[in-house]
């Protein structure tokens, strides 16, 4: 009875961070200069990688799809939170949570699957150099990209899914920055066995990319500890660590928001740890291959020269 009395939500409230008009000018101006970076970052990466012949490679292809996911990811996020610091009501219409949270999750669980192909990849051609070009064909790493946004798409279907099966009746506010499935779940007011099941499942997504980065970290560094010359292990190492501090920010950050107990943090915490996952990290990346990587530096200089 008290279902077919429910007037469906319209709309969703958004707490945000703060009421305090002073606080919200800051936060809008810092989170603007983030995005603003990350959208610099991200496309000059892409644009880096498509104007030098040096980073034609499996890595950089696997990187460039990267850049692309964390722009995507960043764009999907942050220009309705910097609206909602200057508006005076934070509310989103339902049709625009239910997008939110499809291409948010759409490119949450591809970077998931890049990042771990990218670990693949290092793992080829640090355990298998003589046989790297055969093995990671532009064919096969094609195949790889594709296959990483299809469980993206396959994600984001799963998670629209499970939010139109519920039913949102005794109060539309998330105590959020933005509209994740998580709240809306704890929201709704029909039963959620359903969407418990497909994100259970979906989680599986996540854990078996996470698996395939593990296991391939296990075998690198367990192939650079058999090099006898330190200039030799110093090298391989040095092929892998920008993807290892992305990898180790992403899932960091990712694992703290979704896998910490319920009661072991509060809701502020659970805020900022959304914002480490969904906003900085997509600007860290950028940064993080264009200080820490060589060939990328190269790249840089060469295209920026003056002849």
């Amino acid at each position: 009875m008290a279902e077919s009395n429910c007037t469906p939500a319209t709309e969703f409230i958004l707490t945000g961070f703060t009421e305090d008009p002073v606080t919200q000018v800051t936060l809008f101006l810092l989170f603007l200069l983030i995005y603003l970076i990350t959208i610099l970052g991200n496309l000059g990466m892409i644009a880096l990688i498509r104007a030098s012949p040096q980073l034609h490679s499996p890595m950089y292809y696997f990187l460039g799809n990267l850049a692309f996911v964390d722009l995507c990811s960043s764009t999907t996020i942050t220009p309705k939170m910097l609206v909602d610091f200057l508006a005076e009501k934070k509310g989103i219409a339902y049709a625009g949570c239910v997008a939110q949270v499809f291409i948010f999750d759409l490119f949450g669980i591809t970077e998931c699957f890049l990042l771990a192909m990218m670990a693949c990849d290092r793992y080829v051609a640090i355990c298998h150099p003589l046989v790297y070009p055969l093995i990671m064909s532009p064919k096969c790493c094609f195949q790889l990209v594709t296959g990483s946004y299809l469980m993206g798409l396959t994600n984001g279907i799963g998670q629209t899914i499970s939010m139109s099966s519920s039913s949102f009746c005794s109060s539309n506010v998330i105590d959020l920055f933005f509209c994740d499935i998580s709240p809306l779940i704890s929201l709704s007011t029909s039963d959620t066995t359903l969407s418990h099941i497909i994100l259970r499942i979906l989680a599986l997504f996540g854990a078996s990319s996470s698996l395939i980065v593990l296991v391939s970290y296990v075998a690198i560094i367990s192939a650079i500890l058999r090099i006898s010359s330190a200039e030799g292990k110093r090298k391989a190492f040095s092929t892998c660590t920008s993807h290892l501090m992305t990898v180790s920010i992403f899932y960091g950050t990712s694992l703290f928001m979704y896998l910490k107990p319920s009661s072991g943090s509060s809701r502020e915490d659970d805020k900022w740890a959304a914002v480490l996952y969904s906003v900085v990290t997509p600007m860290l990346n950028p940064l993080i291959y264009s200080l820490r990587n060589k060939e990328v530096k190269e790249a840089l200089r060469r295209l920026t020269k003056v002849k």
